[in-house]
């Protein structure tokens, strides 16, 4: 069959490898599942219900919801009448909901569970075109989901025929669905994707996935781009897809299902790995000198080069003792990690790789459905983003900004020309605002432009390639370089608590909370050293001279950083302006405020 719309993914997968399992999520202790012929047959039911409501081709229905089965039936349902689909984030603020909802015209919203309904119901009074809220969980007095799905099934011999004519009629180019950016400052964009976006996304990536894969795990928002294109791909080569039941569940579920792969944002494979150095410091005698000599032949690792027998020789001792208690702990099948939404630390590629556990990174954008380029499984090239897919162009301005085109671009902005004619120039090619470098068809990021600042020195400042070099610390969670107009580069630290405290005891530093915690001179001092050392690796322009450290933990609830764990440089800067007027008034740094 021709694929050219997302509903046809799932409808192709159906007629080449039907699976009992397609969609799993755990809920009373137990994963409800569902079969490939019963994906269809809800998405079919949820259509013929939406049209027994009065939904028809160019409306909209927003949802808010986390991973499960039913938002995928909503989602083929809502397509196959050309219903744009306007996923939300769960836990964007009461403004963004506001303006989500009113921007996009959603006629219907379809919320998870009663604490988001009690949340967001509120908010929406405020919105003229929300006619009717559903939900998934059974709330008493408000309309179910189930409601649609029944609907659906006392009208299949009404709709039937006429779904099917509705679905000729769809194109690959009508629109699929609008994803507002998360960003970093101000309300998000809409981003209109048609079918076409999506699909071509889908067919380029394909190859990506190595054969034998059959169970992967799913526990990123399928509100953001990245992992839905992916939810795409696993269901058009019939890959098993599970939902964890939430993201403090992840761990459980990898060891009750075993997957071959998951996605991850790299903040997420950070902690896993912080998780793996805390254990291996708690460790004593030969244990511990065994688990240091494993991660430093990790560190030393190059999937590009043979390093020879010797180095083979010991690599293979370290994974049997060591790194095979790694892959244990993941469920012990993961054979590889598609990361992406943020730059992955080199060094963690490289640990991971040696650990039998490969992680692809990749690049894109929600404007670009959104993978422009990503590393090849068996051909990892650590430090880059990986080769650009095979229907992209990708050229580098005179300034080092990404340019791009290709059938995964989006039509533009909704309801908003001057911001698309902002980032799609007269030639069609899109300004991605990152910054990078081109070997052949490999990628590298070098900084974003827009975050570029100079010194009163004239010396420009990439803080994403600073951010992400000392983010290697143990010490270190998050941090956002400034310096904008100043004489050094300064930073916020936001430090690994867990990390933090397990070193203050081992140190006998006593404290009754986390902010003296920070406060403390050996504390400071400890951080001090990490900064001298990450230092040693930038030019004198570059390098930390300054620091203050948060006795908070920053994180999308709080409004620090974006749902993708990109730090808010706007939110960060007004947040802490007392810090950073610290920072650059005196001359030392024997005080570090802590709000």
């Amino acid at each position: 069959m021709e694929i050219k719309r997302n509903f046809d993914l799932i409808a192709s997968a159906y007629i080449t490898k039907p699976l009992d399992i397609s969609l799993s999520v755990k809920r009373g202790g137990k994963w409800d599942k569902f079969s490939t012929k019963e994906f269809i047959e809800n998405s079919n039911l949820i259509s013929y219900g939406l049209m027994e409501l009065g939904l028809k081709k160019g409306d909209k229905i927003a949802t808010v919801s986390n991973n499960r089965p039913e938002w995928n039936f909503l989602d083929i349902g809502m397509s196959q009448l050309g219903i744009a689909h306007i996923p939300i984030y769960p836990t964007v603020g009461p403004g963004e909901y506001t303006h989500i909802l009113g921007h996009s015209e959603a006629r219907f919203l379809i919320i998870s569970t009663k604490e988001r309904y009690d949340m967001i119901k509120p908010i929406v009074e405020g919105v003229d075109s929300i006619e009717k809220i559903f939900t998934f969980d059974k709330i008493d007095g408000v309309a179910n989901y189930d409601e649609i799905i029944e609907l659906g099934k006392k009208n299949i011999d009404k709709y039937k025929d006429e779904l099917e004519k509705i679905k000729a009629t769809i194109d690959e180019n009508d629109l699929c669905s609008i994803i507002y950016t998360s960003g970093t400052t101000g309300l998000s964009k809409g981003v209109m994707m048609t079918h076409k976006n999506f699909v071509s996304n889908v067919k380029d990536t394909v190859e990506v996935i190595p054969k034998g894969t059959k169970t992967v795990l799913s526990f990123l928002p399928l509100n953001h781009v990245f992992e839905r294109m992916l939810n795409y791909l696993y269901q058009f080569t019939s890959l098993e897809i599970y939902y964890a039941e939430s993201t403090d569940t992840v761990v459980e579920n990898m060891n009750d299902i075993k997957p071959d792969l998951f996605a991850s944002v790299p903040r997420v494979i950070e902690k896993i790995y912080d998780k793996i150095y805390n254990k291996g410091m708690q460790l004593t005698g030969i244990k511990k000198n065994l688990f240091f000599w494993a991660l430093d032949l990790a560190h030393k690792y190059d999937p590009t080069i043979n390093q020879g027998a010797i180095y083979n020789a010991k690599l293979a001792i370290a994974d049997k003792l060591i790194f095979t208690k790694w892959r244990d702990a993941l469920g012990g099948n993961v054979k590889f990690i598609v990361s992406g939404g943020a730059a992955l630390q080199p060094r963690l590629s490289r640990i991971f790789s040696a650990a039998k556990i490969q992680v692809m990174e990749g690049y894109g954008l929600t404007e670009t459905a959104p993978v422009i380029s990503v590393n090849r499984y068996n051909e990892i090239k650590p430090g880059t983003v990986g080769q650009i897919l095979n229907s992209a162009e990708v050229k580098i301005a005179d300034d080092k900004e990404i340019l791009f085109k290709g059938p995964n671009l989006m039509p533009g902005y909704y309801k908003d020309p001057e911001k698309t004619a902002e980032v799609i120039d007269k030639d069609g090619w899109f300004h991605t605002g990152d910054l990078g470098e081109l070997n052949g068809k490999i990628l590298r990021i070098t900084g974003r432009k827009k975050e570029l600042f100079k010194l009163s020195t004239g010396k420009y400042v990439a803080p994403q390639l600073v951010e992400n070099k000392f983010k290697e610390s143990p010490f270190i969670e998050q941090l956002m370089i400034v310096g904008e107009g100043e004489k050094y580069c300064a930073a916020i630290i936001c430090p690994v608590f867990e990390y933090l405290h397990n070193w203050s005891s081992i140190h006998k530093i006593s404290f009754k909370d986390n902010l003296e915690l920070v406060k403390s001179p050996k504390v400071i001092a400890r951080v001090q050293q990490e900064i001298d050392k990450y230092n040693k690796g930038f030019d004198k322009a570059m390098q930390i001279k300054k620091f203050s450290l948060t006795c908070q933990e920053w994180n999308p609830e709080t409004g620090e950083l974006s749902p993708t764990l990109k730090v808010k440089r706007n939110v960060l800067i007004k947040k802490y302006k007392e810090k950073l007027d610290f920072l650059y008034k005196y001359s030392n740094i024997d005080k570090h405020l802590c709000e």
